[in-house]
């Protein structure tokens, strides 16, 4: 190419005119920060394979770095990823979360923020084998001897583990009190409930949603303030638990990129989730599209940080 077309073509693309095309890249590098098997993991394979069939991306690499509530994939993203226009790592309400409770050495604002993709709330469970029938039951239970009931789910500061604390806050229970079991990923979790490891468990409907179809699990109290489309499962408030908190899932550039890097990588993320594997990955996995980006989701992240700590503080769990 000549030096002028090429400085030309260049001009264009940081202006925004070429085609998506034009800036894809040739292998996206995708960090997990948990282990296979949870709602990042799936997440960030869907929006993988979107990239795939929206044609902005060749191929796309995981790598999953399971821990912390995200924290450990986050540092290695932020540490190993400075300047990469091809990085790209999944995160969350879980990872703020994460970062409040357990404040690592780096920072999410080291890292460049992209798109929210997606909302879900989440479902409380039981093994089928259960002696409990009902968030009633755990509640009984709870109330009578709090570190009895073992709450399994996500790292130490997911929405699971603040739902917790909020329902012991609820029924008159010290949050401190509770004994939550954290899993790094969403697959050690479900084996710790299939094998009767923990009394309830917590996570995205989604993630579930196939255990309790087979009968595996027993979901009894939604997160969200009304009942699930097509899920007949009961909301905390229906039962008198005065809870309600949801969930959602975005994705972040690497630190350092300049303003075209992000504007070519959130043109790339919005171009996938038009996608036919997008909406069936919706529909699978009874994910809420919540797509925002710019300085909106810029917003959004600094909002969700302030009440998720303003909750947790009330919750007792800082």
């Amino acid at each position: 190419m000549r030096r002028d077309t090429f400085l030309k073509s260049m001009a264009a693309l940081a202006a925004g005119s070429l085609p998506l095309s034009a800036f894809a890249a040739s292998n996206v590098k995708m960090m997990i920060p948990a282990n296979p098997g949870g709602g990042w993991d799936t997440t960030g394979r869907a929006l993988g394979k979107a990239l795939q069939e929206a044609k902005v991306a060749d191929s796309v690499t995981y790598d999953n770095k399971g821990g912390a509530a995200g924290a450990l994939g986050l540092a290695q993203f932020v540490n190993g990823s400075k300047g990469d226009a091809n990085a790209m790592m999944v995160m969350g309400a879980v990872m703020l979360g994460g970062i409040i409770t357990g404040k690592p050495p780096v920072s999410l604002s080291q890292a460049t923020p992209v798109a929210r993709l997606t909302s879900e709330y989440n479902v409380f469970v039981l093994p089928a084998n259960s002696p409990f029938k009902t968030m009633a039951d755990v509640v009984a239970q709870l109330k009578k001897d709090p570190g009895s009931v073992k709450w399994g789910g996500g790292s130490r500061g997911s929405t699971e583990h603040i739902a917790a604390a909020m329902i012991a806050r609820e029924v008159g229970v010290d949050p401190a009190r509770i004994n939550y079991v954290a899993f790094r990923g969403g697959g050690e979790a479900t084996a710790a409930i299939l094998g009767g490891n923990v009394t309830v468990g917590g996570s995205g409907y989604s993630e579930f949603a196939e255990y309790i179809n087979a009968g595996k699990m027993k979901a009894i109290a939604v997160t969200s303030g009304t009942r699930l489309k097509g899920i007949n499962v009961p909301t905390l408030k229906e039962q008198g638990i005065n809870v309600e908190i949801g969930n959602w899932r975005g994705v972040y550039g690497a630190p350092g990129i300049n303003e075209a890097q992000r504007k070519a990588l959130t043109d790339m993320v919005i171009a996938a989730l038009k996608t036919k594997s997008w909406a069936e990955s919706l529909q699978k996995n009874d994910w809420t599209a919540a797509p925002l980006s710019g300085p909106a989701f810029d917003k959004f992240v600094d909002d969700e940080f302030a009440s998720l700590r303003a909750t947790m503080v009330k919750s007792g769990m800082v």
